[in-house]
């Protein structure tokens, strides 16, 4: 191998390169294999012997070569220092899987000028299951793209025609049967606007920046029918947080809070260590049920839709928070947030 190092540490390194998932190879100034670890030789499906002293370009395709040559090209111009090539890795049997090759040229005090001389050296990362998992989050996408499409248009259309022959049917005749359709109609615009919050959103988040948590928190009081209930907010922390996600965790506690509460309940916001706090005054959520109040479709309210609770767990992990329910002395239903980053 040229100027290689011989002596414990050479041994050590080789270990150190043996031992890798990765396939590790070296080559000389004329393109010879000089080393290859044991990954690379089982991924080619040959052994080191047989691969040492062979062209590198020997077993790949012609379309391969090209693309590390011109990586090689643009690192003499000195445009990038590593090169990186994506290829199908082509193996003796003639099978082929996806990999991932960077290569960087060794120092110029340690390359000489003959062709036996290491030139560069390269790693090679097979990212079959990588490709398999974005293929499915591909899938996946579209299927919620065509799920969404489906609820937000093929579901409202029908439903606004029916509130509006609902309205037609109040102008003829007054019923207390027509009320139960017209409750029947906004427990389905909730749950259409629920679907649509955790099919889009989702457990990510846009962009994170500074939240003051009272300012925010006091806007989506103001954008939520209250009722008599009351608001008392006991922290002036900034947390760094994608700030429409935050909101719809207090727009949902708000909305749980009052339909489990009454309207006239008290709901707090305030500081716990690493986080926040959003309890009310209300009945609480049962010890047996407090596992189970971010599974989907969990619900202890006839008419509730099961999901703001699942679109609050989506955004503390999202934000790569913990949120955990407890009960706290006085009554009602206390939801802790931790692990958030607070700025002040």
């Amino acid at each position: 191998m040229g100027k290689s190092r011989r002596g414990p540490e050479t041994r050590r390194y080789k270990t150190i390169l043996e031992s890798l998932d990765d396939a590790v190879y070296a080559v000389t100034t004329d393109g010879t294999i000089a080393y290859v670890n044991e990954r690379y030789a089982d991924m080619k499906g040959m052994s080191q012997a047989e691969l040492i002293g062979t062209d590198i370009y020997d077993l790949v395709t012609e379309e391969t070569a090209e693309k590390a040559r011109e990586q090689r090209r643009v690192m003499a111009d000195g445009e990038q220092i590593t090169g990186v090539v994506e290829y199908d890795f082509l193996t003796v049997d003639g099978d082929r899987f996806p990999v991932e090759m960077r290569f960087n040229r060794l120092p110029d005090d340690e390359r000489g000028d003959d062709a036996s001389e290491l030139d560069r050296v390269g790693v090679i990362r097979d990212v079959s299951e990588q490709r398999r998992r974005e293929e499915a989050l591909k899938e996946k996408n579209e299927r919620l793209e065509e799920f969404t499409g489906i609820v937000s248009h093929d579901l409202r259309n029908p439903l606004s025609v029916a509130e509006g022959r609902l309205e037609l049917a109040r102008e003829e005749c007054d019923s207390e049967h027509l009320d139960a359709v017209a409750d029947a109609h906004e427990r389905m615009e909730t749950l259409i606007d629920d679907l649509l919050t955790l099919a889009r959103d989702g457990d990510e988040i846009e962009g994170a920046e500074r939240v003051p948590l009272r300012e925010l928190v006091e806007a989506c009081w103001a954008g939520v029918e209250t009722a008599a209930a009351s608001l008392r907010v006991e922290t002036d922390r900034v947390v760094y947080a994608d700030r429409s996600r935050l909101r719809q965790v207090f727009e949902n506690l708000v909305r749980n809070a009052i339909e489990h509460g009454g309207e006239d309940v008290m709901v707090t916001v305030g500081d716990v260590t690493g986080g926040f706090y959003v309890v009310d005054d209300g009945p609480g959520i049962p010890k047996s049920d407090r596992e189970s109040v971010f599974e989907p479709g969990f619900t202890t309210n006839d008419d509730g839709t099961g999901f703001g609770l699942e679109i609050i767990d989506a955004v503390a992990s999202a934000h790569g928070w913990d949120v955990r329910v407890t009960g706290p002395a006085g009554g009602g239903a206390r939801f802790e947030f931790t692990g958030v980053d607070v700025l002040d």
